[in-house]
């Protein structure tokens, strides 16, 4: 994705901190961002920091989930697991055809109560899978962004993380990983079919129980690939 065919990204749930930090990170390079919501006024405050941060140059707005789904047709989940299916069954009329929704979903057992270094069954095999299944025909799911820090997102210096991207459609792969290299320091890889986004949940719980063990933010890098699978 280049400045000539860049749009508008989406961040549905947008006010947690992984919300706020890919925001920061996308709209810092000038990148056009919708803060989503439950609550309106809610996503507009956070966008307005985020501005203030920023400076008032920064292209970024707050508003409730459904209208960025309305406004916009590159979409970023960032919820926990257990509001994901019942917001994408809501917004399912809002979502316009043939987006790319970006889940970063991980089925984490702290979600209903559990761990969180430990990741709950899903049916469908993954979060994503689930996504895949709750919204309308034509959307193209990836999966990606889940191993990255909310802390060191919503930071200045680069990341020493890279971001595996897993889709069914070549097309979502190639918009989330121009996404991810827009982030200082973050290498996008494909990383298969979707299914393989199983793995990378398991993975988020594994980084979440070191960096708990270890008091640091941990991500992973990916080695012993040829220099064009870095992206």
């Amino acid at each position: 994705m280049t400045a000539a065919d860049s749009r508008p990204i989406a961040i549905l749930g947008g006010t947690g901190a992984a919300g706020v930090g890919l925001a920061l990170r996308w709209a810092r390079p000038g990148e056009t961002v919708v803060i989503g919501s439950r609550d309106a006024q809610r996503a507009q405050a956070t966008a307005e920091k985020i501005k203030q941060k920023l400076g008032n140059q920064a292209r970024i707005s707050g508003m409730e989930n459904a209208a960025a789904c309305a406004a916009c047709d590159l979409l970023v989940l960032t919820v926990p697991f257990d509001c994901q299916a019942e917001l994408l069954k809501q917004l399912k009329p809002a979502i316009r055809p043939h987006s790319v929704l970006i889940d970063a979903t991980v089925a984490l057992a702290a979600s209903v109560g559990g761990r969180a270094s430990r990741t709950l069954g899903v049916w469908q095999g993954s979060s994503a899978q689930q996504a895949a299944e709750l919204v309308p025909p034509g959307v193209r799911v990836a999966a990606a962004f889940h191993n990255l820090s909310a802390e060191l997102l919503n930071g200045d210096d680069p990341l020493d993380c890279d971001v595996v991207v897993c889709s069914d459609d070549a097309h979502a792969i190639q918009v989330t990983r121009s996404l991810a290299a827009k982030i200082p320091g973050v290498r996008a890889i494909d990383g298969g079919k979707l299914e393989n986004a199983r793995s990378l949940e398991q993975i988020t719980a594994l980084l979440i129980g070191l960096n708990i063990r270890h008091k640091g933010h941990g991500g992973i890098r990916i080695t012993g690939l040829p220099p064009e699978a870095y992206g």
